[in-house]
């Protein structure tokens, strides 16, 4: 309309211009374009009306044509979506702003945009009209399009306010009410929102989404049935968005009137925010499968709820437990009903969560605190609870199932009511037993005593005695150790104990260790007697017993003994042989002697005793005149063990020899070699004296003087002096005075540094200085000792010195002599010491081959016992997962499980469930940490390792919940463990990570 209204006023300018004819023409040129662009522009042929208003702006000079032109140029280009379309219009605007299309240019272009659906665009637009100049139907459209481009952009105020203007409009009044009424509903204004929608229900294209907003508002202001059947409505006609939030309200409607069957199908379609679940759904969904029964679907729903930290979270994982609880999930129910109880929304989920955590703890363990000190914490927040009687049963019972016995003890000792006096007399006893395995004998000790001077319990009292005994035998007591045994032994119920089958076999070795060996034989015997199963112990029977024998001249006897363990061809049967061969010349049996030595030689080829068999024999074959048998196994003696202890011996020997046969040069040169090769030994005094004899008897003084002045430990003139001197500093310490020892061999050491004496007296010096405690002072003695060649002061001298070094930790000074020992050793048990220690030294040096190496030796023996036999494991394992040799790691920790007791068993079997986590077996891995948790709360680093494990186990398990929930307690209870906390921090993030994107209740 007006559009002809412009060309007719546009003619009518033509008409009355006083122009020439020529521009008569052109005009009507120019306008007949003009018509034919206006002509397509209508007929929506946007391009070509473009081109043709383009040319008519180019051939008229009048503004107003021009103006029109650019007007439609604009609107062409807005049209065909020119990316300058925009520019087209504002300079339209800039270059006439006097035209008459102005106002409509922009209504125009604000039309077209919001016919596009592209609302930001044509707000610009709308927000430049002057809406003044338009007319009332103008005003209607335009008041209601520029309140829906305001809604569209969230500006409810100035929506509302366009929408108010046409409420009444009969074109546009509907859906102005619509969306006021929409306005009203997103603000939670229910009732203005009715107003609205009450006013616009009866048309049809509302009747949907009216259903929809319906249900909402119902459910939102607790109009749960009514939610439901205005739900049930609007599901049918409803998209995949609106269905999902319809199911959440039909669903909770349901959940809240604990109508929880019917709420399960529905809570089940939800969909979720963008995808996502938050706790609460999570939890209205568990608690339905709960209130049916469907536990293990319950679960799956509550564990998703993480991070929680309000009254549904509290309530979920109390229920949560519960279901853990009635599946026998039992360290799952532990770790809800523990994360339940640090909630305190509502105080009675709190307290009775509190109480089922209690109860769990002491029925399977706790790695995360001592069981005692939950109970205690139970009682100490709840004392009026109905269940403080059974928890303060429960209390007392959990210091023996705990087996945390250091913790337990600790509050024991704070509260020795007579109700404790049971539980203290055992947890005392097995916290001697602790100690006991792992070496701390005086602790120990005092704990077996604070048990027996509790005798509630006889057999426990009997069994403490028993310990004591060990205790005090460990500790080089074995008079006490002999009296507590005895005493064990007296207890009517000591037979019922597992310590009895042994009692004979202590008895005898604490006789034994105090040379009161008829007695010692007597019970050996006994033990025999009574025990055949125990082959290990039987053996060692056997052969203390023949010592037994031996050493009372009961050489008989003590050869039946020997046989017994050579025919059960165990461990030591070296040693029977060569002490049976050696009892036949106590028997006068020269000539059986002679033939079991030459056996033993045949048979035992790498024995530690081979050495003193060749010796033996070759005395044996001198006793019976075979002096060329004697002087050929000296030779062998020398030649097998050219620096054994021996060496000395045979060589002086073989010069006895040949001197009794009157070979004198040949013995001459044999008592040379030996003051030569050995000075300063017995030996080799020995060896001067009888040379001596030689030269004096064939005149030949000056010969023998010439020579012994050449031997610098050999003083002829100050000889007198140097044995008095030496006796009398001899005699004190034979007499264990050992201040006086110290003083007078110092005192020779000094006065006689080569003296006749220095190597006994420098022995015995180091030795009083070691009994007396001054350990430091001992050491450049015994150094001397080994610093010479090897006599019989050396292995005891080496030990002695390895003992000190270990002592302060001085593995540097320990490694050599350590490996001296172990290379000159000729008792076997310092030979498994020298490894041992070689063994631990190195590792602790971080020479982990090297450790490996002597391990190996050490569990390769098989005297070892089980305490270093689980140090040679655990060395041999964590060397190899310092070398990442998982295969070997895993070997070592699974014999270590076989042997270990205390910390150590606890390291096993972290490993144990780490391996089974690695080979996917995470219910198996769980069950390890849990025995972990049981049986070794008292080792808190493998305890917290094990936990992380069994994080990790459940959140392969799909259980979220449990995986976070034991990371958060590893974070908040083992601060003290830096590695662990970082571990479970690492693991906690990454499990949230996965979890957050299902759950929006997650922070990332």
């Amino acid at each position: 309309m007006r559009k002809v209204s412009m060309l007719f006023f546009l003619l009518c300018i033509a008409g009355i211009s006083k122009v020439s004819g020529q521009q008569s023409a052109i005009y009507t040129h120019s306008l007949s374009d003009y018509d034919k662009a206006v002509s397509l522009y209508k007929d929506k042929q946007y391009q070509s009306a473009q081109i043709l208003f383009e040319k008519a702006k180019q051939n008229h000079t009048n503004q107003d044509v021009q103006a029109d032109c650019a007007y439609y140029i604009a609107n062409c280009a807005i049209h065909l979506n020119q990316n300058n379309a925009d520019e087209l219009m504002e300079k339209f605007v800039a270059d006439y702003p006097t035209s008459s299309k102005q106002n409509q240019a922009y209504i125009e272009v604000a039309q077209y945009y919001f016919e596009q659906g592209k609302f930001p665009q044509a707000l610009q637009y709308f927000d430049k009209v002057d809406e003044n100049a338009l007319t009332a139907e103008d005003t209607e459209k335009f008041a209601f399009q520029k309140g829906y481009a305001y809604f569209t952009a969230g500006n409810k105020k100035e929506a509302t306010a366009y929408f108010n203007k046409v409420v009444n409009s009969k074109d546009y009044g509907s859906q102005a009410k619509y969306y006021l009424g929409f306005m009203a509903y997103e603000g939670d204004n229910y009732q203005e929102a009715n107003k609205y929608f009450q006013q616009v229900e009866g048309e049809e294209k509302y009747q949907e989404k009216l259903s929809y907003f319906k249900a909402d508002m119902h459910f939102k202001s607790g109009e749960f049935q009514k939610a439901i059947d205005a739900g049930l409505t609007a599901m049918p006609n409803s998209n995949a968005s609106e269905k999902s939030e319809l199911n959440k309200i039909i669903g909770e409607s349901y959940f809240n009137l604990k109508q929880y069957d019917k709420a399960l199908p529905y809570l089940k379609e939800y969909k979720g925010k963008k995808g996502k679940w938050n706790n609460t759904d999570f939890y209205q969904l568990g608690y339905a499968y709960y209130m049916q029964k469907d536990y293990e679907n319950a679960i799956t729903q509550f564990n998703k709820i993480i991070d929680g930290k309000d009254f549904v979270a509290q309530n979920g994982y109390y229920h949560l437990g519960e279901c853990y609880f009635k599946t026998d999930k039992k360290q799952q129910a532990l770790n809800a009903f523990k994360s339940a109880s640090e909630m305190d929304f509502d105080k009675k989920i709190q307290e009775d969560a509190n109480l089922n955590y209690a109860k769990l703890s002491y029925e399977i363990g706790n790695s995360y605190q001592s069981v005692p000190d939950v109970l205690s914490s139970f009682l100490a927040k709840y004392p009026n609870s109905p269940s403080k009687n059974e928890i303060e049963t429960l209390l007392i019972n959990s210091y023996i199932t705990s087996k945390n016995y250091k913790d337990a003890l600790a509050l024991l000792e704070k509260n020795k009511s007579a109700e404790n006096r049971s539980a203290y007399q055992k947890v005392t006893f097995y916290r001697g037993i602790e100690l006991y395995t792992d070496g701390n004998y005086q602790e120990a000790l005092s704990m077996f005593k604070k048990s027996i001077a509790t005798p509630v319990n006889e057999k426990f009292t009997a069994r403490a005695v028993f310990w004591k005994g060990e205790t005090e035998y460990g500790l080089d007591n074995f008079n006490d150790a002999l009296l507590s045994f005895k005493q064990f032994a007296g207890y009517a119920s000591a037979k019922e104990t597992p310590e009895y089958k042994n009692i004979n076999y202590n008895i005898a070795y604490a006789y034994f260790k105090q040379k009161e060996y008829e007695q010692a034989g007597n019970y050996f015997q006994s033990f025999i007697d009574a025990n055949k199963e125990d082959r290990i112990r039987l053996n060692d029977a056997y052969l203390r017993l023949g010592d037994s024998r031996f050493v009372t001249a009961k050489y008989w006897p003590a050869m039946d003994a020997y046989n017994k363990a050579i025919e059960m061809k165990g461990i030591d049967a070296d040693y029977a042989a060569f002490q049976k061969a050696l009892s036949y010349g106590f028997v006068g049996r020269n000539e059986k002697k002679i033939e079991d030595f030459n056996k033993f030689l045949q048979n035992f080829k790498t024995s530690k005793y081979r050495d003193d068999a060749l010796f033996e024999l070759a005395n044996t074959y001198v006793a019976d005149n075979k002096a060329d048998m004697a002087v050929k196994t000296y030779d062998q003696l020398l030649s097998e063990f050219k620096d054994g202890s021996f060496a000395s011996k045979a060589i002086l020997r073989q010069g006895l020899v040949y001197y009794n046969a009157q070979k004198d040069e040949q013995a001459i040169a044999k008592f040379k070699k030996v003051a030569a090769e050995y000075p300063k030994t017995p030996e080799a005094l020995e060896a001067v004296s009888t040379a001596r004899l030689i030269y004096m008897d064939n005149g030949k003084v000056d010969e023998y003087a010439s020579w012994v002045k050449t031997l610098d430990f050999v003083e002829v003139s100050d000889a007198d002096l140097d044995n008095d001197t030496y006796e009398a500093a001899e005699k004190q310490y034979l007499q264990n005075n050992t201040k006086q020892a110290i003083s007078s061999l110092s005192g020779y050491v000094s006065k006689f540094p080569n003296g006749i004496h220095a190597l006994k007296a420098n022995f015995y010096l180091a030795q009083s200085y070691y009994s007396d405690g001054l350990e430091n002072n001992a050491v450049p003695n015994y150094e001397y000792v080994i610093s010479k060649p090897r006599n019989e002061f050396t292995e005891q001298s080496l030990a002695r010195l390895c003992e000190i070094h270990l002592k302060k930790d001085n593995y540097t000074k320990a490694v050599p002599v350590l490996k001296r020992l172990e290379a000159e050793a000729d008792f076997p048990q310092n030979v498994t010491f020298a490894q041992a220690n070689l063994m631990r030294a190195y590792y602790d040096q971080k020479d982990y081959p090297n450790a490996v190496v002597y391990a190996d030796k050490v569990l390769a023996n098989p005297k070892t016992d089980n305490k270093i036999k689980s140090d040679a494991q655990i060395i041999v394992a964590r060397s190899a997962i310092k070398a990442n040799d998982e295969g070997k790691a895993r070997a070592a920790y699974a014999k270590l499980l076989t042997i270990a007791k205390g910390e150590l068993a606890a390291e096993a079997l972290y490993y144990d469930a780490y391996f089974k986590n690695k080979d996917g077996k995470y219910e198996d891995s769980n069950k390890t940490v849990q025995k972990l948790a049981k049986d070794y709360s008292g080792y808190k680093y493998f305890g917290a390792k094990g936990l992380i494990v069994m994080a990790k186990n459940y959140f392969q398990l799909k259980d979220n919940f449990s995986a976070t929930s034991i990371l958060d307690s590893v974070i908040k209870n083992f601060a003290s463990y830096t590695d662990v906390v970082e571990e479970a921090q690492t693991e906690l993030n990454f499990i949230k990570g996965e979890a957050a994107k299902t759950n929006s209740s997650i922070e990332k």
